[in-house]
C-alpha cells in the first residue's frame, strides 16, 4: 500500500498527466479558434496598435527641443538620440518623490499585494473544492458575485474602516490605521488590493483545483495524509500554472494602479504611476520625460510576463475541456 512518503511521486505523475491534458486542450483550442482571416486581422490590428507605442519609444530617446518642434517620424530623415531623458526622468518628479524612489515603492506594493491574495485564495479554493461543509455552494456563489461590485463603491467604506477601525456592539475588534501618521507604511494598500483581488483569485484557482483527479486526494487520505499535507505536497505543485496565471494578472493590475494607491498610500509611499502622472510638468512641456518614464515603468512587468508566460495559457485552458 502506498504511504504518505509516496505523495510527491503521485504528484509528479498527476502533474505529467495534467500537462498532457493541457497540451491536448491547447491544441484543440488552437484548431477551433485559428483561421486565415483571423490571423490577417490580428496582424493588421497589431501593426496599428504598435505604431503609437513605437512613436512613444522614439520620443523617449529624442532631445527635448526636437520633440517640442517636430514629430517623432522626422527621426528617419534627421536622426538625433540621447539618453539624457532617461537619466533626468529617474532623478526628477512632479511630486515629493523622484521616479527612482517611487519605482522602489511600486515594488514594495506590488509584490506583497500579489502574494497575499494568492496565499489566501489558494487555501479558500482548496476548501471550496475538497472540504465538504454546510453552505459551501451558496458561499462560493456569494464570493463569485463579489466580482461585480465596482471598486469605486468600496473605497469610501474601506477608507473609513482603516481610519476609524471596526466596532461591533461597542467593542473595537479592528483598530484603525493611521494613514498619514505612519511613514513608509504599505499595509493599507496591501490589504485593499488583497480584498479587491480575492473573488477572482478564488474563482480561478477553484476551477483549476477542482479538476484535480479525486482518486489522488482519496489515496492520500487513505494513507493518512491530512489536509495540510495534501494541500502543500499535492495541490500547490499541481496548481502552479493557475497560480502563475493569476500572479501575472494581479501583478500587472497592482503595478499599473493609480487610484487605490493614491487613496490609501501615505505621501512617502506613493507608487510609480503617481510620479509618472506628474512627470511632464505643470504645463505639460516635458512630456518627453514622461515617455522615458513610461518605458522605465514597463521593465518589471515585461520581466514578470516573460518569466511566467509558459504557465499563462496552460493555467487558463487547463480544466476547460474534459476528456
Amino acid at each position: 500500500m502506498a504511504t504518505v512518503d509516496m505523495i510527491p511521486t503521485l504528484s509528479k505523475k498527476a502533474a505529467r498527466q495534467t500537462a498532457r491534458d493541457t497540451r491536448r486542450n491547447e491544441s484543440e483550442a488552437q484548431k477551433r479558434l485559428t483561421s486565415r482571416g483571423a490571423t490577417i486581422a490580428a496582424v493588421v490590428i497589431a501593426i496599428f496598435w504598435t505604431i503609437p507605442t513605437f512613436g512613444l519609444f522614439v520620443t523617449s530617446f529624442r532631445p527635448g527641443a526636437d520633440s517640442a518642434t517636430s514629430g517623432w517620424w522626422t527621426v528617419f530623415v534627421n536622426p538625433s538620440f540621447t539618453l539624457q531623458n532617461y537619466a533626468e526622468a529617474l532623478t526628477s518628479g512632479g511630486t515629493a518623490l523622484t521616479l527612482g524612489q517611487s519605482f522602489i515603492n511600486s515594488l514594495a506594493i506590488s509584490i506583497p499585494a500579489t502574494v497575499i491574495p494568492i496565499a489566501i485564495a489558494s487555501l479558500a479554493a482548496y476548501a471550496f473544492a475538497w472540504i465538504p461543509f454546510k453552505g459551501r455552494g451558496a458561499l462560493f456563489v456569494f464570493v463569485f458575485a463579489l466580482q461585480i461590485v465596482p471598486i469605486q463603491m468600496a473605497l469610501v467604506p474601506l477608507l473609513s474602516l482603516f481610519s476609524r477601525g471596526l466596532t461591533v456592539f461597542g467593542v473595537n475588534i479592528l483598530p484603525g490605521f493611521t494613514l498619514r501618521g505612519v511613514e513608509h507604511s504599505f499595509a493599507t494598500v496591501w490589504i485593499a488590493h488583497a480584498i479587491f483581488a480575492l473573488p477572482l483569485a478564488i474563482f480561478m484557482l477553484h476551477n483549476f483545483i477542482s479538476e484535480i483527479p479525486g482518486e489522488l486526494i482519496e489515496a492520500a487520505r487513505v494513507d493518512g495524509a491530512g489536509h495540510g499535507q495534501i494541500f502543500f505536497r499535492m495541490i500547490l505543485p499541481l496548481a502552479t500554472p493557475a497560480i502563475a496565471s493569476f500572479a501575472i494578472f494581479q501583478f500587472l493590475w497592482v503595478w499599473n494602479d493609480l487610484l487605490v494607491a493614491t487613496i490609501f498610500a501615505p505621501s512617502t509611499s506613493l507608487p510609480l504611476t503617481q510620479t509618472l502622472n506628474s512627470l511632464s510638468g505643470s504645463w505639460g512641456d516635458k512630456w518627453y520625460l514622461q515617455s522615458a518614464g513610461a518605458f522605465i515603468s514597463i521593465i518589471v512587468p515585461l520581466i514578470v510576463f516573460f518569466s511566467l508566460q509558459r504557465f499563462f495559457v496552460r493555467g487558463l485552458l487547463a480544466g476547460a475541456t474534459k476528456g
